[in-house]
């Protein structure tokens, strides 16, 4: 197991525990900050933060939840630090796809594009909900560890941020005759 050999010291585990989790992580961490520097910097303190406190793992807990609670700490507390704990506006760093596909995937493209766009519009609280259940598939436990509150409260947190991102993408629903 990574873990038990990086809390060993193995420099090679620490490596695979970081070949493994970087990328959820950061993907984590860009819907939350909206923005690909900020979300590489909270990335990378992440794995700084798990190097000195791999120690303070509980093994009861799934490791890939505790290591995303650290994230989500660190993109808000980054939030906090720059004073931007409201919604992204529209021209923050969103990634996008190429529109030089054929025309079903750039459709397909536009609305995920459209999607996200309107996911950066809702506060922090709402994106990291939304994140954590439809973008890394995570039980309402697992959030619930993560985020720190009730299981109760996640469903509840979830179906009112998903109320909400109905309303902003109401121009999108298909029109049926």
């Amino acid at each position: 197991m990574l873990v038990g050999r990086c809390r060993q010291g193995d420099r090679v585990a620490f490596a695979g525990l970081v070949a493994k989790y970087q990328r959820p992580l950061y993907n984590a961490a860009f819907r939350i900050v909206g923005n690909t520097d900020d979300a590489a910097d909270v990335t990378q303190a992440v794995f700084l933060k798990l190097a000195q406190e791999i120690d303070a793992y509980d093994p009861q807990y799934k490791f890939f939840s505790w290591i995303y609670r650290i994230a989500v700490n660190e993109a808000l507390n980054l939030m906090r630090r720059s004073g931007r704990e409201e919604p992204l506006g529209e021209d923050d760093d969103l990634a996008g796809a190429g529109a030089d596909d054929p025309e079903e995937r750039a459709s397909a493209a536009q609305a995920a594009r459209r999607i996200e766009r309107a996911l950066m519009g809702m506060s922090a609280e709402d994106r990291m909900v939304l994140t954590l259940r439809h973008f890394s598939e995570l039980s309402y436990r697992e959030i619930g560890f993560i985020l720190a509150i009730e299981e109760k409260t996640v469903k509840s947190r979830l179906f009112e941020a998903r109320q909400r991102l109905r309303t902003l993408l109401e121009d999108m629903r298909p029109v049926t005759r």
